[in-house]
């Protein structure tokens, strides 16, 4: 006999969230729809300049020193470097308040909706660690280094694909693929500060508290003045990266501290939106249109060397691992943790829905491109042969779990253009979807 309470109700993965959440990542995921794409040809247009005869002129390009080095901080960098400590701080501080908006006025501020992502954000990075370490480990410690390489998924590229391929996915999945991108990016972020970070300058670090506690009192008292944020989000980024921390943590704290609520006195999440969606749709575009496609310009250009050189890149354990952690271990590590928790919490499936749409969205989760890259560099060192192969296995990784991706989920296309068309009903035209309206809400 089963010993669930007569007459509960069993809970529902990936059911359905409120229709002001729907919305909101819906128009998220089409901001990311053209930053995604504006990557791949960024991407794209980086790998044929750097395989072309005028490679030498990408090489010099992407080396070219810009900055100073006055006042003690260490700030005369290249552009790649300053596309990759630089501009992705800009794409963290958008992590940071779509977080911390997640967790505060999103439908993820409730504990049994939001430890499905979490959980499978978890294992969506531990499988493919795992995996990475087994190929790696014959190798010797060295080789290890980049055990975090396959562990990020690329929301701009993932979202990108779904585009190209004109799927219709289902609210709650495209909430779960946003969500589990976003703390998968926290967690990311937490491995490059804790185990890609060897010299911490102490006084740099506590310098750096000064400006982030002066931004973080500006918005709290509702501050929209760019004059003032910006320079002091720059104070805070650059003391963190004179600190030997990597600067995009600095993105994460500043996004941290802007209020999501409109009023705190008001009570609740109907208290109305605050200064971190203001923020978040001023900065948003810059993040998906400018700082990452610029990064992965300069990130992606790697010299492949034809067919054999393809070959003798993809013999280096690094990259198998790398490969092998995003295309397999990424599908296990999400798709295996969701079963999990469905079993141990006896939670069943939302009827709209079936594992098999799961399974595609755990493909998906195998497109690491950005972060990936970003600790590629960070453990290896940005033009080193191991650096370099690291760049080749992202590239196919991703490439490969989009492909299966795509495949799985047009063959679901039909269904999920059904599923859409019933979401998106409104028979009684008030602008709410009926699906998001139980019979009280209904009108007269």
């Amino acid at each position: 006999m089963s010993d669930q309470p007569r007459g509960s109700v069993r809970r529902a993965l990936f059911s359905r969230g409120s229709w002001a959440e729907t919305s909101r990542v819906s128009e998220i995921l089409r901001q990311e729809t053209v930053g995604g794409a504006l990557l791949l040809i960024a991407a794209v247009a980086a790998l044929v300049w750097a395989n072309s005869p005028w490679s030498a002129s990408y090489d010099a390009l992407r080396e070219l020193h810009v900055g100073s080095d006055s006042f003690g901080l260490h700030l005369n960098l290249s552009l790649g470097t300053w596309a990759a400590d630089g501009l992705l701080a800009i794409f963290f501080f958008v992590v940071g308040l779509e977080l911390k908006r997640e967790f505060v006025a999103g439908d993820l501020r409730d504990p049994a909706r939001a430890a499905l992502p979490i959980a499978a954000a978890v294992g969506g990075m531990a499988v493919p660690a795992l995996i990475f370490v087994a190929f790696t480990a014959p190798a010797g410690p060295e080789a290890m280094r980049g055990w975090a390489i396959p562990t990020a998924t690329d929301i701009a590229f993932a979202v990108a694909v779904l585009a190209v391929i004109s799927t219709h996915l289902p609210a709650a999945l495209r909430t779960f693929l946003l969500t589990l991108a976003v703390v998968d990016d926290l967690l990311a972020i937490t491995v490059i500060a804790v185990f890609y970070t060897d010299d911490v300058e102490l006084w740099a670090l506590a310098a750096a508290v000064v400006p982030l506690a002066l931004f973080a009192l500006c918005v709290q008292r509702r501050v929209h003045a760019w004059w003032l944020l910006v320079p002091l989000g720059a104070a805070t980024w650059a003391l963190v990266h004179e600190s030997g921390i990597h600067a995009t943590v600095a993105g994460v704290l500043l996004g941290f501290t802007v209020p999501v609520l409109r009023s705190a006195a008001a009570g609740g999440p109907d208290a109305g939106p605050g200064l971190a969606e203001h923020l978040e749709h001023v900065v948003r575009p810059v993040s998906a249109g400018v700082a990452v496609p610029v990064f992965a310009f300069f990130a992606a250009g790697v010299t492949v060397g034809g067919y054999q050189g393809l070959v003798a890149s993809l013999g280096d354990p690094i990259a198998l691992g790398i490969v092998f952690g995003l295309v397999v271990g990424k599908m296990i590590g999400v798709f295996g943790t969701t079963r999990i928790l469905a079993a141990v919490t006896r939670a069943s499936l939302d009827s709209s829905l079936r594992w098999v749409d799961v399974f595609g969205m755990s493909m998906l989760a195998g497109i690491g491109f950005t972060v990936s890259l970003l600790i590629g560099e960070l453990a290896y060192g940005p033009y080193s042969e191991q650096g370099e192969h690291v760049k080749i296995a992202v590239l196919i990784g991703s490439l490969v779990s989009a492909m299966l991706a795509a495949v799985l989920l047009r063959i679901r296309n039909r269904q999920y253009r059904a599923i859409e068309a019933d979401e998106t009903r409104d028979d009684d035209h008030d602008g709410i979807p009926d699906v998001f309206q139980t019979d009280r809400d209904q009108p007269g």
